[in-house]
Formats: C-alpha cells, structure tokens, sequence
C-alpha cells in the first residue's frame, strides 16, 4: 500500500490531490482529526498556489471536449457515478462518520443516499432541459445554456460529500469542469468521489480535487482569471474574502452561508409536533446550517412547550456516532468546540438562564443546550453558534412573532408550527428567508430553488437554477425569412 494511502475503517483513502486525472502529492502535509476520539486519522497533502494553479489549468485543458460532449453523454457518466457511490454506499458512511463526527446511522440511510440522487437528478434534469421558443415581430428566439467554463467549488465540513455533490453535480453537467476544494477539517470523502467519477469513466481533468487551507491554497483557486464561476458553502467572513478576491475577473459567484433561523410555535399548533421539530435542531450536534436555533413561542403555550421539549431531549442519546442508538455525535473540532462554549458562557454571564446543558461534555461532545431569557439584540440570539445550542423567547401575536424572526441579520431558513392554515400563509408571507417550511422540517427537493437572503448568501441553485448559474444563457433571434436559397 502507497505511502500516501490511509486505512479508514478497512478503507483505503488516498490522501494526495487528484489533478488532471493522476494522483499529485505535496511536499507539505497537513493532519486530519477524528472528531468521535481526537486522533490523528493520518496526514493530508496540503496543496499551495502550486496545486491550486495545476487543478485550473487542468480543468481549463478539459473544458472544450467535455463542454462538447453530448448531454446523454454526460447524463450517462453522471449516472455511472451515482451507481458507483451506491455501490460504496458502507464505505463512504464509516468514512465521513469518521472523519467529521456526524451518525454513521444518518449516512447509511440518508445522506449517501442522496448523493446518488445528487447526480442521477442532475443528469436528469440536463436532458428535460429546455426553454420554449418564443416569437418577436417575426423572430424566432431561442434560449439555450451554454457551459461557462471551469469552476472552483468550496464546500464545508459539516456535510462534506452531500453538499459536494449539490455543486459538482450540476456544474458537471452543464458541461463545466471542476476544481473541489473540501473543508481541510474533513477532506477524505473527496478523494474517494475521485475514484469513483474515474472508475465512473469522467475524463480526466473533469473534476479535480485539491486539499490544503483557505489562505495557502483558497485565495488561488478564487483569484486565477480562467476560473469562470466559483460556488461557496461556509462562513460569511470567507464569503467577504471569496468576493473580494473574485472582484478583479467579474467571476460570478454563488454563496449559502450561514443562518440564525427561527423556529415558530403558534398556541394553535400540535404541540408533540412543534416540540419534536425543535428537537430536530439538535442533528449533527447542531452543525447545520438551516438549524432552527431560535424558538419563538407564543406565550399561553411557552411553559407546557418547555416542559416537553426539556423530556424529550433530555431522553437524547449522546455518544459515539458510529453507534446505530446514538442521536447526537460530537461536534467537529477543538476550535469550533471552544467557539460553541465561548458563545454559551458569555450568554450566561449575561442573564441567559441553561434550562439543559450549558456545558461542554468528555471530548469533543457538547451537552444539548437551551438558553432561556435572552434578549433580542444579544449575541446568543444575533450570531451563529454552529453548535447544539438553541434559544427560547416568547412572543404575543403574529406581528411580534415575524418582527422578532426577522430581527437578524441572516436570513436562510424558517419553520412555521400552526394549526391555522390562514395563519401559515399570513406569517411565511412576511418571513424573510429562502426556504420556509411549515409543519415540518428539512425536506428538500432538489428541483426547488434554495439559497438564502440579507447575509444568508446570494443567488439560488436547485433544478433551473441550478443551469441558470451554471451556464452562460444565450438567446439566439433569427430573421424571418432570412435565408437565401443558393441552389
């Protein structure tokens, strides 16, 4: 086995960059720690301005022919891709688990499958894609989605391969090529989709995967002039660097950053409901972005919500996630652990009052939090935590309810829980946020536009949307009668 090959869990992972197709090491490595124990799982390729300049050039090399290939072509490849990931579906769980922390039960049943899905929808929806020809004074106009070029996506750790795959696989197939940079916090199930896209049949230089730290390697992937769209999942600091840095080519950009989303409970609403969908903010220990982390509740219902959202957390189970029974894992490194406490101990010191939790637990594991009486403007309620910490306010009326959801500067997601139909169409009217959903939670339809709105992020990517950041649109008009017979 190559030096450069990690056993994970009996599988092997290459820790090297993947450039036009071919393995490329660097001189300097860079350590990757399991979350679940604080190991060192083993040590990374740590790619500079070099690397980052060999992926564009590489991506930029293979940009023609696959723009060029036909879109059953490229749905066919994206296919085989998705039946390679399924095939893999064992090993690309334990991995991730292992690397960032999140259950092993969530990959096996939820996100590796969705990563197939990632691509078969994508190949899918390339062949359906189409714009109805229309007519002006005569003249024929016809849309089409020309493929940009090659992109740089950079995507973060807290669903590494999902949120990957969200952007690699529609810019593959609208005919782009591609540079993935993975969070350096956990890199590993990006080099195995390398493998599979190869095993898959993706020429080379199609998808290339470099490692390594936003400031070595980051600011030279987003910078290079032949870089034609970059995507970003992440902080909204990074996001400020990325656009900056993106400015001098005009490169288009699509950002989904962070959230401080409400989650709110009307009198009218199933009680059990609400209170498992607050429950529901805890996944991935809190390390998700569309998290609900603000619970507005209308005050006739506050004490007894509070009463059974206390059991029924306090009945989580916390642990190793590579145990089918645990419901929360850890959170995902020692830095984001000593953020997470930071931000609850400051609260408390405050006047926030820990109802459960408030403290940091064995390891990398933070007890599930909730913090009762913030105020509006404090930094528990204003900023992101990324963490298992949730907030409680009361609120009287729907008025104050949306004034006090809307009060941040983010704006991504929203849950509204409401036995009145009339109600739910009043109040997600006037919520700001990309996606609201009303009884209910996280349900996600790859054909429906997501992003986010105010520091939540810019654009919309999903289905059309998708296509339409991916690709250059072009409308072709021709002349009526504007053709001459030579014959």
């Amino acid at each position: 086995m190559s030096e450069h090959t990690l056993t994970v869990a009996g599988v092997a992972v290459d820790t090297r960059h993947w450039i036009g197709g071919e393995r490329v090491a660097s001189a300097q490595t860079f350590p990757d720690i399991s979350p679940i124990d604080g190991s060192t799982i083993g040590t990374i390729s740590r790619g500079t301005a070099v690397e980052a300049a060999a992926a564009v050039a590489a991506a930029k090399a293979a940009f023609p022919a696959w723009a060029g290939t036909s879109r059953a072509e490229r749905a066919r490849i994206l296919h085989a891709i998705a039946d390679g990931v399924e095939k893999r579906i064992e090993e690309l769980a334990i991995v991730e688990t292992t690397d960032n922390g999140a259950l092993v039960r969530s990959h096996r049943r939820g996100v590796m499958p969705r990563v197939a899905h990632n691509f078969r929808f994508f190949a899918d929806w390339l062949q359906s894609l189409d714009h109805e020809d229309f007519d002006t004074r005569g003249h024929a106009n016809h849309v089409s989605w020309d493929p940009a070029g090659p992109c740089v996506l950079i995507t973060p750790w807290n669903a590494p391969l999902m949120l990957a795959t969200w952007k690699v696989a529609p810019a593959l197939a609208a005919g782009n090529t591609v540079v993935l940079k993975p969070a350096e916090w956990s890199p590993l199930t990006a080099s195995l989709l390398a493998d599979i896209a190869a095993e898959a049949g993706l020429p080379a230089g199609v998808l290339n995967v470099v490692q390594g730290y936003g400031s070595e390697i980051g600011d030279a992937l987003t910078s290079n002039p032949d870089v034609r769209r970059i995507s970003f999942t992440g902080s909204v600091a990074t996001a400020k660097r990325i656009a900056a840095s993106a400015a001098a080519n005009l490169t288009p950009l699509s950002l989904e950053l962070g959230g401080k989303s409400p989650l709110l409970v009307f009198a009218d609403a199933d009680l059990d409901l609400a209170v498992d969908l607050a429950v529901e903010q805890y996944d991935n220990a809190g390390q998700v972005c569309l998290a609900g982390t603000r619970l507005l509740v209308e005050e006739p219902v506050a004490d007894e919500f509070t009463r059974r959202f206390v059991e029924k957390a306090s009945a989580l189970t916390q642990g190793d996630p590579r145990d089918e029974a645990t419901d929360i894992g850890p959170n995902i490194h020692p830095r984001q652990l000593e953020k997470i406490d930071g931000f609850v101990q400051r609260a408390v010191a405050a006047g926030a009052r820990a109802v459960i939790g408030g403290h940091r637990k064995d390891g990398q594991y933070y007890a599930p939090t909730l913090l009762t009486e913030v105020a509006q403007d404090s930094e528990i309620v204003q900023e992101e935590v990324f963490g298992p910490v949730l907030t409680l306010q009361t609120f009287t009326g729907e008025d104050e309810a949306v004034r006090l959801a809307n009060g941040t500067r983010f704006g991504l997601a929203a849950t509204v829980a409401t036995g009145d139909p009339g109600r739910a169409e009043r109040v997600t009217a006037r919520l700001v946020a990309g996606t609201v959903w009303v009884n209910c939670f996280f349900v996600r339809d790859l054909q429906a536009p997501f992003g986010g709105s105010r520091l939540s992020g810019v654009g919309r990517e999903g289905g059309t949307w998708s296509f339409d950041f991916y690709c250059d649109l072009k409308n072709t008009v021709t002349a009526p009668n504007g053709w001459t017979d030579h014959g």
